[in-house]
C-alpha cells in the first residue's frame, strides 16, 4: 500500500565552492559527457548528509580536504538528467595544501581559475553558484530552468 504521507522525491547532490588567498575559484574538468568544468561536488550516498557528500566528493575528485564554512545556496533542477534534483552548495576552505590533483577517473584536470576568466566548456549554472558563493548575504535558494554552455 502506497504511503500518503510521501512527500517529493529528489536526488540530492552537494557541491564545494573553494577560493584561495587570491580571490581564484577551484574547478574541476570531468573526463566524460561534455567534459566541462565544474565546481568539486557529486551525488550523496545513501544516509549522507549534504555536507558529508560535499568534503567526500572534494577528497574524491582533487585529493583535498576541507571544512564547511558556510552554506552558499539550495538549486532545485526540475528537468535534471536524473529528475528532479537539489544542489546543495557550501563554501568551504581547505584543511592544509591547497594543489588539487585528480584524484578520481571521473577528473581529467583540477586547478585554480580567476573568476573573470573561466575556462571553457562551463554551464551558466556553474557560473551562477560561483556568483552566488562570493556573496556574503544569505544562502541563495532557487529553481534552475536548464542550463546553457558556454
Amino acid at each position: 500500500m502506497p504511503d500518503d504521507r510521501a512527500g517529493p522525491r529528489f536526488a540530492l547532490g552537494a557541491a564545494c565552492a573553494i577560493f584561495d588567498a587570491a580571490g581564484r575559484v577551484l574547478l574541476v574538468r570531468h573526463s566524460y559527457g561534455r567534459r566541462n568544468w565544474e565546481l568539486p561536488g557529486g551525488g550523496a550516498e545513501a544516509g549522507e548528509s549534504p555536507d558529508e557528500t560535499a568534503l567526500r566528493e572534494l577528497g574524491e575528485e582533487t585529493g583535498l580536504s576541507g571544512l564547511v564554512v558556510r552554506l552558499t545556496g539550495l538549486y532545485l533542477e526540475v528537468e535534471h538528467e536524473r529528475g528532479p534534483f537539489l544542489h546543495v552548495v557550501f563554501r568551504v576552505r581547505i584543511d592544509g595544501g591547497d594543489d588539487p590533483q585528480p584524484a578520481s577517473p571521473e577528473i581529467e584536470d583540477a586547478g585554480w581559475f580567476e573568476v573573470d576568466a573561466l575556462p571553457s566548456p562551463i554551464s551558466d549554472f556553474t557560473e551562477r553558484r560561483i556568483a552566488d558563493a562570493r556573496l556574503d548575504g544569505p544562502a541563495v535558494v532557487t529553481r534552475i530552468s536548464g542550463r546553457t554552455w558556454r
